[in-house]
């Protein structure tokens, strides 16, 4: 990713509608796991932290991430020991040690996203889960996936397809980023046809437009926890072992 995205991501994380609205969604997915309070989990890719105070509230907190400025700015937080380590290698955790992996739209980052998931399957104790989330639909690739360095956008098939391959089994799966998904897909069409070269998408709206996006966006926890919507701008997933 390039290098001030972080900088720019760091300073809007607490309040950009789609930070906050995307961390009470993932919340209540996580809420639905039966997790105790001293379950280990594992954000792999935590980028500069923006999920971290969020889960350490579900359990024993563990961090990795493999961009250093990224993962100076994470530490600085000091909410967990954020350690050096990346996909497929190297990973600083033994074997069957977590109980959740979250993949919060690390694996379009990852050029072997296959070998990235066995990498991740290894880590979860027998009846451990991975949460993942990844930006969907390829149609959608504009110039915000090329600055963050993406390699794929998925469809909600291909990365149950991706999951079984690497031995994981699909507990369920679906979208999210569904209520907005009309307004979304508009400005990334109507970007590719101005050509905007805009890198990011993490510009902090009006206030005003912030609270409303947010308050829309949010209020999909209630169905995403459950399951998830059948389209929307991102791909959900809790995945486990296989007995």
């Amino acid at each position: 990713m390039n290098p001030e995205l972080f900088t720019e991501m760091a300073s809007v994380q607490e309040k950009h509608w789609w930070f906050v609205g995307r961390r009470q969604i993932l919340s209540s997915v996580i809420d639905r796991l039966g997790l105790t309070s001293q379950a280990t989990i594992l954000e792999v890719g935590c980028g500069t932290g923006a999920n971290l105070e969020m889960l350490r509230q579900k359990g024993l907190l563990h961090a990795m991430e493999y961009d250093a400025q990224a993962r100076a700015i994470a530490n600085s937080l000091s909410l967990c020991k954020v350690s050096a380590g990346g996909l497929p290698e190297p990973i600083p955790h033994a074997d069957k040690s977590m109980d959740l992996v979250c993949l919060l739209d690390v694996l379009e980052h990852i050029e072997d996203d296959l070998g990235g998931l066995r990498r991740i399957a290894r880590l979860l104790k027998p009846g451990g889960c991975v949460l993942v989330t990844v930006p969907a639909y390829r149609w959608l690739w504009s110039a915000h996936d090329t600055a963050h360095h993406h390699h794929r956008r998925y469809t909600a098939h291909l990365l149950a397809q991706t999951a079984e391959l690497a031995g994981l089994k699909v507990h369920r799966i679906g979208y999210f980023n569904s209520l907005l998904f009309p307004l979304v897909a508009a400005v990334r069409l109507v970007g590719k046809l101005f050509t905007r070269n805009s890198s990011s998408d993490a510009t902090l709206p009006r206030p005003w437009i912030n609270w409303i996006l947010l308050r829309i966006f949010a209020t999909e926890r209630y169905v995403v926890a459950r399951g998830g919507f059948p389209f929307g701008t991102s791909v959900i997933a809790v995945l486990g072992t296989r007995a």
